[in-house]
């Protein structure tokens, strides 16, 4: 961490320039004593990819930036403070603190909060800025996180982790025990120090794959940012034997979409299949990677189009967690009837069909946008299919 950055002139320019055109920040001659270009063209990297994620780190002033890398890797400002909501108690110990953004909003929850952070120069940052941020309820320790919860002598109320999803040895990742840290293998050191774990990991992990891996699950979140799956989140707590429960979360500028199931009804239950009817539904992207395909429909009274497609439908209008059609039309898969429709100019879906949305708009020359939908799709007679219906 170089403190020179934290001089007023060089904030100054990192506050009026950030948008700036970072080559030629580069090109130019040293502009600050004891900052080279570099670090300034870093720091205005860095901060302008704040501008969304982070409004927080964003808009504060004489905040240290770390490089664009760990900007990109932290959780956004949305999905720490929907972490925070599912904590509770007193203490929390973060093993990967990282730039801080979880602590953050773990901060406003918990009374205490411990940040580890093994990169000695990450924790400094992370230092700086709570202190700019007034926060005073976090103690900073430039260690392993796991390593110091198994030497320390408190037990914690909650105990958090996001695995690095990299490995120097094998690229990136997909299994939680080939992240850093290895979460499966330390999960008997955790529970010795707390009964509560909150994992998050990335959302390609299989969940399948993930219950393998881990013990005692009692839920899994899946949350998604403007129907972008961004982080499955793991709940952890000892001696669990029951249930385990799906909650999937769809956060978006007008509010939040909640679909909540449990894993063995999702097992048992069967769908109801239709034809279309006046309504198509297509469920968000936290439900479809939760895999709640039946408890969805189930639960709202509706009807699937194909055991493979979810989508569903119904002729009564109801809430539902994605977005809803009215349909106008349905027309077999064929050029001519295609063609009838008329239309030019569409938003194209495939779900369980043979062909690309690229192969299909060449083939029939279909425009992207404007207000028709198009859902090519496959019927319960297994027939291709064509719906075109309007946004609701």
């Amino acid at each position: 961490m170089n403190k020179s950055i934290l001089n007023t002139g060089v904030q100054e320019f990192i506050q009026n320039n950030w948008n700036a055109d970072i080559m030629s920040v580069l090109l130019k001659k040293q502009q600050f004593e004891g900052v080279s270009q570099k670090e300034l063209a870093e720091q205005l990297e860095a901060k302008k990819k704040c501008q969304s994620k982070l409004p927080t780190w964003f808009t504060v002033p004489l905040l240290y930036y770390p490089n664009k890398l760990n900007i990109e890797q932290t959780s956004s400002e949305q999905t720490a403070e929907y972490k925070a909501s599912l904590v509770h108690g007193k203490t929390l110990l973060d093993v990967t603190g990282g730039l801080g953004v979880d602590s953050y909003f773990f901060s406003k929850k918990m009374s205490t909060i411990t940040h580890c952070e093994l990169d000695q120069n990450l924790s400094k940052i992370a230092t700086h800025n709570f202190k700019i941020l007034d926060v005073k309820n976090i103690t900073f320790k430039a260690e392993n996180g796991v390593e110091s919860l198994r030497h320390s002598d408190t037990n914690f109320d909650w105990v958090f982790a996001d695995p690095s999803r990299r490995n120097e040895a094998k690229g990136k990742v997909f299994l939680l025990k080939d992240c850093l840290p290895n979460i499966p293998d330390e999960l008997d050191a955790i529970f010795e120090k707390t009964k509560n774990v909150l994992i998050k990991s990335a959302p390609l992990l299989d969940i399948k794959q993930g219950i393998l891996e881990l013990q005692f699950v009692k839920e899994i979140h899946v949350v998604a940012v403007k129907n972008e799956v961004k982080e499955l989140l793991w709940i952890l707590e000892k001696e669990y034997e029951g249930d385990i429960k799906l909650k999937t979360v769809n956060l978006l500028k007008e509010g939040q979409q909640h679909f909540n199931f449990k894993l063995s009804e999702e097992k048992k239950a069967l769908s109801k299949l239709s034809l279309p009817a006046t309504y198509l539904y297509e469920p968000n992207a936290a439900i479809l990677k939760s895999g709640g395909f039946k408890s969805v429909g189930k639960a709202l009274g509706l009807q699937k189009l194909h055991e493979h497609s979810h989508l569903y439908t119904s002729d009564t209008l109801v809430d539902f967690p994605g977005r809803v059609f009215k349909i106008k039309t349905v027309v077999p898969y064929n050029k001519k009837a295609v063609l009838k429709l008329a239309i030019n100019k569409a938003n194209v879906t495939t779900r369980n069909f043979p062909e690309a949305v690229a192969t299909i708009r060449k083939k029939l020359k279909i425009k992207d946008g404007g207000e028709d939908y198009l859902f090519f799709t496959t019927d319960i007679n297994n027939l291709c299919i064509v719906i075109h219906c309007q946004k609701v």
